[in-house]
Parts: C-alpha cells; structure tokens; sequence
C-alpha cells in the first residue's frame, strides 16, 4: 500500500490566526503541503473491500495492516496551539411585547357593562310593559264609565197637572247619567225660559223637563210688548257682510252705516247714519225667547228689527232706498256716541289725512292685547 515514503512526517505547531493555513486556506505551509502531497501519492492496489460485518472498517472486528498503519501515523499529529476562537452567533434580541389594547367604556370596567346590560334591558322592558298594561287598564276603566257620569237636569219638584203653570218653586235638579241626557232635557242654565209656561202633559214629581212637554205657541213672543213707548221696531234687511256675520243677537246694540252716491258730487259717500242703536229681535227670536222651542228653520234670520224713534225710522229708509246700510256692532256696555259725524269720500280715502288722524285715536282709545281684546281696557280708555 505504501510506496517506500515515510507517512510519519515531523509538523511544527499550526498557528491559529486567521490567516493560518488551516484556518481559511490562506497563505502557503510547506510542511502541510509536503504531508498533502504524500498522501496523494497513495494508492490503493488492491481490491475494493466489501464493507460486511466482521470487516474492519464496518465494524473495527478482524485487523487491516494498512490501515492501522495509518491510523498510527496520523495518531502522531497534535495541535498544540490555541483553541480557536469560534465567532459568536449573535442572536437577535426579541422586541417586547405590545401592550394590550383596552376598549374605552363611559363607565365601568367591561365586566361590569357585560353583567348589567342584560339587567339595564330587562328593567326597561318591564317598565315599558307596566307602562302598556297601565295605559289598557285606564282606557278601559274610562269606557266603561262613559256614559255615567252624571249632570243636572231640571225635575218636577211636586206633580204637575196637565194645563199648569210652573213656577220657579214646582222645579228642582238633580244628577242623572248624561248617557241619558239629550237636547230635549230641560239643563238648569234654561230654567226661567220654562217658569210661567205650561205643561201640556201630567209630569210627575221628580220627572225631568222635557221641552216638548211645553206649550210651543209660547216659544215666540209678541214684539209689540218689546217695544218702548214713543219708539218703533223697523225691519231692516241684512246680508252676511253687512249684518256682522250674522253675529247679531236680540239686545244687541249697533251703529249703522249708510253708503250711496253725494247728489252734489256725484261720488259715492259712506257715512255714519245712527249710533247705539238696539236690534229687539233677529228673525223671531227675542232677548226671552226660548231657542229651544223655536224650530230650526226659524232660527235663522235675514232681517234684524231695530228700536228707532219715528223721524230716526224715515232717515233710515230713505237712506236703504238711496243706497246700502251696512252694520257695526258695539260693546254691550258702550253706549257713547261721536258729537261729530265724520264723512267717508274718495277724496278722504286718497288724501290718507283723515286715516292717519283716525288711526291715532285709534290707538289712544283701544287696547289690544295680543291674541284677544279686552272689552275692560276699552270702558277704561273713555
């Protein structure tokens, strides 16, 4: 196996530096480079063995003198320099870890949200339902007192013979279901308007007035004995506009206004013909009229009957047939009257003089506030 060159060469101490031949192959060692050269020159003549257990170079069993040979001129070989130094790996440090994230609440921790939500709900949800049920119960309990609840009504105080005049001492009142109270029940407001009239049917003590149970042909008075001495009643045609709306009741008092054309001028011409003037009936219905025995068709009213002196009377019909009268009304308790009586003509309304005079006493004599007039404020403005 060996060729008759020594296989135990003599080596000098390997250096460790980094430029060492053994260590990164750099630079030159001849003696390495002399043992390199010697081993290559081996060779290997015989056969190539049949690595079988027994062998050794399987498993170290039976003996080889080539090899043992070898084994012992390398055995010889020792370093005896420094251990190299081995670089350190550096490992990478970690980073450290990420707080964890808290989700913000209004109050509380969030075990404690997670814990009462469900009580918060269930709490609300019970109101509600009591709220509901609260709600049912009262409606009902008001339907079923609808109906019962009771008003006054006028009674016969004592029996009532047929053809009686009732007098204020033959009625009382008492409370009754107002389910069972219509328009044909005589209500204590109406009381006087049955005093002096009779019944045309037996009522009986206790019994409620009915209107029926009255004689109608008192329903409308005679106008005649509404009258004042030394005055006349005067029918006067009236219009929706003209006659207020038709807010015009018996007693009433009014001012009336006449427009027409000037003879003179030739212009139309508004002036205030009458002031403070009473209306005795509207239609056939007077200040003690009962309304509730007059029929419904005779209710309304196309015509007002005034309370004029004679030579008042014959100034307003003339001024009808000259032009039209239109109404205004007053204030139950007004009753002055302008000493002056001032005129309405196209010259007036363009000019604007007389409006803005007017309007300034206007304002010195009426009191408004806002949303309604106070019929006080103006008695105190006179």
């Amino acid at each position: 196996m060996s060729d008759g060159r020594p296989l135990t060469p003599t080596l000098s101490p390997l250096r460790r530096e980094r430029e060492d031949y053994l260590w990164d192959k750099s630079g030159s060692d001849p003696e390495l480079e002399a043992l390199e050269r010697s081993l290559c020159g081996l060779a290997y003549d015989r056969q190539a063995p049949v690595l079988v257990k027994g062998d050794y170079l399987w498993d170290k069993s039976g003996a080889d003198l080539g090899v043992e040979a070898l084994e012992q001129s390398l055995s010889s070989l020792a370093y005896d320099g420094e251990a190299p130094v081995v670089p350190v790996r550096r490992v990478p440090t970690p980073s450290p870890p990420l707080p964890a994230m808290r989700v913000p609440f209004s109050r509380g921790a969030p075990w404690t949200h997670a814990k009462t939500m469900p009580l918060a709900l269930a709490a609300g949800l019970m109101l509600v339902g009591f709220a509901v049920a609260w709600s049912a119960l009262a409606k009902e309990k008001a339907d079923v007192r609808k109906g019962w609840n009771l008003v006054p009504v006028v009674v016969a105080a004592v029996d009532l013979s047929e053809g009686t005049t009732v007098t204020l001492q033959q009625l009382s009142q008492r409370s009754v279901p107002e389910q069972f109270v219509t328009s044909s029940v005589v209500k204590p407001d109406s009381a006087s308007y049955v005093v002096g009239q009779k019944v045309q049917v037996a009522v009986a003590a206790g019994d409620p007035l009915l209107w029926n149970q009255f004689d109608a042909s008192r329903a409308v008075e005679r106008l005649a004995t509404r009258i004042f001495k030394r005055a006349r009643a005067l029918a006067v045609e009236v219009k929706g506009t003209t006659g207020v709306g038709g807010w015009m009741r018996p007693n009433d008092h009014v001012d009336i206004i006449g427009s027409f054309k000037d003879p003179l001028t030739n212009q139309p011409v508004a002036v205030t013909l009458m002031q403070n003037v009473m209306v005795l009936a509207t239609g056939k219905l007077t200040g003690t009229t009962n309304v509730n025995l007059v029929r419904e068709n005779e209710r309304a009213y196309g015509h007002v009957s005034l309370m004029l002196l004679p030579e008042e009377a014959e100034m307003l019909v003339l001024a009808g047939q000259l032009g039209g009268l239109t109404f205004t009304l007053r204030n139950e308790d007004d009753l002055d009257v302008m000493d002056e009586r001032g005129r309405a003509t196209i010259d007036t309304l363009m000019s604007g003089e007389r409006t803005r005079v007017l309007q300034q006493k206007r304002f010195n004599t009426i009191q408004v506030i806002r949303g309604a007039a106070a019929p006080d404020s103006a008695k105190n403005a006179k």
